[in-house]
């Protein structure tokens, strides 16, 4: 089975709790402030691994989940940072959030590596807080949660070359005859249903990947057949070897089907038809063959636009008695040599920079109100600033409480109508408002 496109839920690893602890030693009456921190939490980091050809690995295991940091220890000892967690996507996997549709990263390279959920940070022990003000504080932040997010997976094959054209013209054979793959190949459409890849070898020693790209038909590009499920692989190949049925025994004309592929190709993606194409008239050994190519030319130069550019490269080719086949590969590892690569995603991958000045975001705290009278306090801030209170001693409690009034949470409920006695809530938490 094969799979080009999945969504996986990743959660990076939380940090470390920080410790509230002193020193306890013999002789000395007052120690001082004890409390490591805590250590931070694993990434969850996805690593090329040349081996994998499929997104298959993920059918069944969609969850990944990074290790927590350790938490502080007394006698000042900070806990161990967690171990990242990699997970193995194969060559020409692109990474998008699936929320914001933003695209992550675009991983071709064999061991390249995207880091798509950070671990938290481990929280600070007492011994950050100590101040000649309050040497001794009883105080400790929690770890920071870990980022958790969904992400797209959707492979690309990585191929130079990429074999298109209607169902049973010959690409699967063609194939088979100029690498070491072993495609399916049956006289019936639709015998490709997965991407095959092949490693192709000219004859003056000169190798590259060619891809047969299962068949397309009118309409694919809006759903029609196998639809815009594979059309995605021609995206990487930097030449195209249109294949096409010269001796007409499906009851099609050769070049009725040339225009239909290139007009599915347009409309899937417009750049498609960037890239160098050569014609592949294939079934060259079948009756008709040669009249219905010599017709084929006369009307692709009758549609040519420009008189002055280039004939569009024709070969002449048999799959099954394999005449033609060494002027192709040749000509086409040449035209691979003058062809750049094609960059997909360049202008539009994300990149995390770090920006100072002013940034007009809204609110960090938003207040509903529940239908039993209870204040709801929501926000990505709010929240975290909650989640990293240790609520087990006092003196956290009231810096939790002061970092809320400088926020101007007091402010905000009051101007809402909150008054003494209301209950608030944030998350699972509950307390009351005190004018």
């Amino acid at each position: 089975m094969f799979l080009d496109q999945v969504t996986i839920d990743v959660k990076a690893g939380k940090g470390g709790d920080g410790m509230v602890a002193f020193r306890r030693e013999k002789y000395v009456p007052d120690g001082g402030p004890a409390g490591g921190d805590g250590g931070r939490g694993g990434d969850v980091i996805l690593i090329v691994d040349e081996g994998l050809r499929t997104l298959m690995d993920f059918r069944f295991n969609r969850h990944f989940k990074a290790q927590p940091g350790e938490n502080g220890m007394s006698k000042g000892m900070h806990g161990r940072g967690s171990e990242d967690t990699y997970v193995k996507v194969p060559q020409g996997t692109t990474v998008r959030d699936a929320e914001t549709g933003a695209l992550l990263g675009d991983l071709i390279e064999n061991g390249q590596t995207l880091v798509v959920a950070k671990g938290g940070r481990g929280g600070r022990g007492n011994i950050r807080f100590a101040s000649p003000r309050n040497p001794a504080p009883e105080i400790a932040e929690n770890g920071e949660p870990g980022q958790e997010r969904r992400i797209e997976l959707e492979l690309k094959v990585l191929a130079d070359v990429g074999l298109v054209g209607f169902p049973s013209v010959g690409k699967s054979t063609l194939l088979s005859v100029i690498s070491s793959a072993r495609p399916k190949i049956g006289a019936y459409h639709f015998t490709t249903l997965v991407p095959n890849l092949g490693m192709v070898t000219t004859s003056d020693g000169r190798s590259f990947a060619a891809a047969d790209l299962p068949g397309l038909i009118e309409g694919a590009s809006q759903g029609v057949g196998l639809g815009t499920q594979f059309l995605r692989h021609i995206e990487r190949t930097r030449v195209i070897l249109h294949v096409i049925d010269m001796s007409g025994m499906e009851g099609r004309d050769p070049y009725e089907d040339y225009l239909a592929i290139n007009h599915e190709l347009s409309t899937y993606n417009l750049r498609l038809l960037e890239r160098p194409q050569i014609i592949v008239a294939n079934k060259m050994d079948m009756p008709n063959a040669e009249e219905n190519l010599k017709k084929f030319k006369e009307q692709l130069n009758k549609e040519k636009t420009d008189e002055f550019a280039d004939d569009m490269p024709i070969f002449p080719v048999s799959g099954v008695t394999r005449k033609g086949i060494d002027p192709l590969l040749n000509a086409t590892a040449d035209l691979l040599e003058v062809t750049p690569e094609f960059p997909l995603y360049d202008e539009e991958i994300e990149e995390e920079t770090v920006q100072y000045g002013f940034n007009p975001e809204g609110p960090e705290f938003k207040i509903d109100r529940d239908p039993d009278a209870t204040w709801i306090l929501s926000g990505e801030k709010i929240e975290k600033l909650f989640q990293m209170t240790n609520f087990d001693h006092d003196e956290t409690v009231m810096r939790f409480a002061r970092q809320l009034r400088g926020m101007g949470v007091d402010e905000a409920l009051r101007a809402r109508g909150a008054k003494d006695g209301d209950l608030v809530r944030i998350g699972e938490f509950e307390f009351e408002f005190v004018e």
